[in-house]
């Protein structure tokens, strides 16, 4: 930094200019990246499923997903998670980093010994799922993940639930 200092005027000048504009591309350049990353997640337009061959449900909102361990389920989840979910959850449910790995949902119940704290905690998993695929998640005004109530019927929802729990990651 010296040698700015022994520069004549103008020449310093320019240089704090042209740091100046570096300074400012790289701000640009930051804002640019950050709306991007943002918007990635609240461009999703969701898509509606197929649910035919599923039992329908019902108007109540099942607290528990009715379709576990359902192969027929399993299979319309797994047609309505790569429709809908793969693009930030990743293929096969094998998240890249931008959102959650969806495979790891449930490992702390899958692990769990005692069957009463079993059961308590599929409920809890199966709740938090549930509200967080109807209502989306939103965090500062970013939308992180799109609400798919009103674009998916509770039976499609349920069905990629049971889909995740057989890419369930196998716990250690």
């Amino acid at each position: 930094m010296t040698h700015l200092l022994t520069l004549p005027t103008p020449t310093r000048r320019r240089r704090g200019h042209a740091m100046a504009r570096v300074g400012a591309l790289l701000l640009a350049l930051a804002a640019s990246t950050a709306s991007t990353t943002v918007s990635a997640h609240g461009d999703v337009t969701p898509q509606a499923v197929d649910t035919t061959g599923l039992p329908p449900l019902g108007k109540e909102w099942r607290a528990e997903n009715p379709f576990r361990a359902n192969e027929p389920a399993a299979k319309i989840g797994t047609s309505a998670y790569n429709q809908n979910c793969a693009r930030c959850h990743g293929l096969e449910a094998i998240s890249g980093g931008i959102a959650p790995d969806l495979r790891k949902l449930d490992n702390e119940c899958a692990t769990q010994k005692d069957a009463a704290k079993k059961a308590a905690c599929v409920k809890e998993i199966d709740e938090f799922y549930l509200t967080t695929v109807r209502q989306g998640r939103t965090r500062n005004g970013a939308v992180y993940m799109p609400p798919f109530e009103g674009v998916m019927n509770q039976e499609a929802m349920w069905a990629i639930k049971a889909y995740l729990e057989t890419r369930r990651d196998k716990p250690l």
